[in-house]
C-alpha cells in the first residue's frame, strides 16, 4: 500500500450481478474512484430473460440504466466499451477500438456467453438466451413462425409450430413451461384461423432428469407441470446437430422446427484468456479464496468469468446469487487492502434455488437444508425474490404489475414483430434423412 494515498482508481469490467455488487461497494468510498465499462450502457436482469422472450413482459422492464444506478454517485465513471484485452501487471484494460484506462486495481466480471459443446449447427441456427438482444431476436422468431403459419398453415408440416428447448436446467425448463403457456392461453386467441392446438414444445437434455441440482421430488414435480402444459420431455438424449430445419438427436431422431432455443450452458467468455492469467474448469479464471487473481496484486475475478469455490472447496454455480455475493466480496477486500488490513475469504450464504415451471407453478428449495415447497407457494416466493433483486423501482412495479395482469387474463405484451431477419425463415428441407426412432420420451399427461 501506497502511504498518503487520497484517492485509488478501480476498474470494473462487466456491469451484471457481479460489476454491479462491486462498484455499487466501492462508490460508497470517497477515495476511490470507479470506472466501470460494459459493451452495454444497461444492466439486464438475465433471469427474466425468457419472459421477454415469450411475451409476458416488455424488455424495459429488465434493464436499467447504468448511468442511472450511479447518478448520486460522482466517483463513477460508466463508460461504453467492448474490452479486447487486459494486463493485469500494469493494471490497464484495453476496448477494441484502441481506448485505454489504467487504475490501481482491476476486478474482472466480464460474465460468461453460450457454450454450445461443439454441437455442429448450434451456434448459427439455435437461438441462445443469454442477452437481451438473444431474448427480442427469440421473440420475433416465435411470433414470426406463427405468422408465416397463419399465412400458409401447410408449413406445420415443416415444423413451423414446433419449438425445441435445448436444456434442462432452469434456463430451458422455465422458458418451456413460458412457451407452453403462450401456445395454450395466448396464441388461440390471437391467431383465430389456426390450429394452435397441433404446436409442440420438446425440451431435450442429456442427464436422466430435469433440474438435476433439485430433489428427485422436485423431479417428480416439473415432469407432471410440464407434462399437463403438453410439453414433451426427451431425457438421456444428446443433440447430434442443429439444423435451419430442426435438430437431429443421438438415437437418429429428427424433431423439424424452425426455433430452436439453447440453454444447454455456458462457457467464459474471450476475455478471460485474453487478460493472459491461467484459466480452469469451463475456461474459467481460477481464483483464491479472496477471489483474486494468484500472482496478481489487486486483479479479482468474479461472477461467471471465475472458478469461485465454497468453504468446502466445492465449486460453486454460476447463478445470479454468488455472482452479486463475489462482487461485494472483492469491493470489501479491495477496500481492506487500501487500508492496510488483510482481506477475507468469500462466504457464499445460500440462499437456496429455484424454478419457474409456468403459470402458478415453481419449485423452491430454501437455504442451506434446502427446504423445498411447490405450486403457487413456489410461485410467489419466486416472484418475491426476482422482484427484490431487480434494479430501480419503476422496473419492480411494472414488472409485478404485468405479472399479475398475466396471471390473472390469458393475454400477453408486446407481441411485435421488430427484429425482421429473426422472422425472415427459409422455408426449405435440408437433406438429412428422417428417423422415426425415439430418445427415451415421456408423454403429455391428459389435461
Amino acid at each position: 500500500m501506497r502511504a498518503g494515498r487520497e484517492r485509488w482508481h478501480v476498474i470494473v469490467v462487466g456491469g451484471g450481478f457481479a460489476g454491479l455488487g462491486c462498484a455499487r461497494k466501492l462508490a460508497k468510498r470517497k477515495d476511490v474512484h470507479v470506472t466501470l465499462l460494459d459493451r452495454n450502457n444497461y444492466h439486464q436482469f438475465q433471469p427474466m430473460l425468457y419472459q421477454v422472450a415469450t411475451s409476458l413482459i416488455p424488455a424495459s422492464n429488465i434493464v436499467y440504466s447504468l448511468r442511472k444506478v450511479f447518478r448520486r454517485h460522482p466517483n463513477v465513471d460508466v463508460k461504453l466499451a467492448d474490452v479486447a484485452s487486459i494486463d493485469p501487471a500494469s493494471g490497464t484494460v484495453t476496448a477494441t477500438d484502441g481506448g485505454q484506462w489504467s487504475g490501481d486495481a482491476i476486478v474482472l466480471a466480464a460474465g460468461s456467453e453460450p457454450n454450445f459443446f461443439g454441437t455442429p449447427g448450434a451456434d448459427r441456427d439455435a437461438f441462445p438466451l443469454y442477452s437481451l438482444e438473444d431474448a427480442n431476436r427469440l421473440r420475433s422468431r416465435i411470433i414470426g413462425v406463427f405468422e408465416h403459419a397463419d399465412r400458409d398453415p401447410s408449413l406445420l408440416d415443416r415444423g413451423a409450430l414446433t419449438f425445441v428447448v435445448v436444456g434442462g436446467g432452469p434456463t430451458g425448463v422455465e422458458t418451456a413451461g413460458a412457451l407452453a403457456d403462450m401456445i395454450r392461453q395466448t396464441m388461440p386467441m390471437e391467431y383465430r384461423d389456426l390450429p394452435v392446438a397441433e404446436a409442440q414444445v420438446h425440451i431435450v437434455d442429456m442427464a436422466p432428469t430435469l433440474l438435476g441440482p433439485f430433489s428427485p421430488r422436485a423431479h417428480e414435480y416439473v415432469d407432471k407441470v410440464l407434462g399437463k402444459k403438453g410439453v414433451q420431455i426427451h431425457v438421456g438424449a444428446k443433440v447430434e446437430r442443429v439444423a435451419a430445419d430442426g435438430v437431429t438427436l443421438g438415437d437418429g431422431t429428427r424433431i423439424k422446427s424452425r426455433c430452436v432455443v439453447w440453454g444447454g450452458g455456458i462457457e467464459s467468455p474471450p476475455l478471460a484468456a485474453a487478460a493472459g492469467v491461467p484459466q480452469g474448469g469451463g475456461g474459467r479464471i481460477d481464483v483464491t479464496p479472496e477471489l483474486a487473481v494468484p500472482g496478481f496484486p489487486r486483479f479479482y475475478a468474479i461472477g461467471d468469468v471465475a472458478n469461485i469455490c465454497d468453504e468446502d472447496g466445492e465449486q460453486l454455480p454460476q447463478l445470479g446469487s454468488v455472482a452479486l455475493q463475489s462482487g461485494r466480496c472483492a469491493a470489501a477486500n479491495l477496500l481492506a487492502d487500501f487500508d492496510g488490513a488483510p482481506p477475507q475469504p468469500f462466504r457464499y450464504r445460500d440462499k437456496g434455488i429455484m424454478a419457474m415451471i409456468g403459470r402458478g407453478a415453481a419449485i423452491a428449495e430454501m437455504g442451506k437444508r434446502r427446504r423445498e415447497v411447490h405450486g403457487i407457494v413456489a410461485f410467489g416466493a419466486w416472484l418475491g425474490v426476482h422482484t427484490v433483486l431487480m434494479t430501480g423501482i419503476r422496473n419492480r412495479i411494472l414488472t409485478f404489475v404485468d405479472w399479475g395482469w398475466a396471471y390473472l387474463s390469458k393475454t400477453r405484451g408486446p407481441q411485435v414483430l421488430d427484429r425482421a431477419t429473426a422472422a425472415a425463415i427459409d422455408w426449405g428441407e435440408s437433406s438429412e434423412p428422417e428417423s422415426t426412432a425415439g430418445a427415451r420420451e415421456r408423454a403429455p399427461t391428459p389435461h
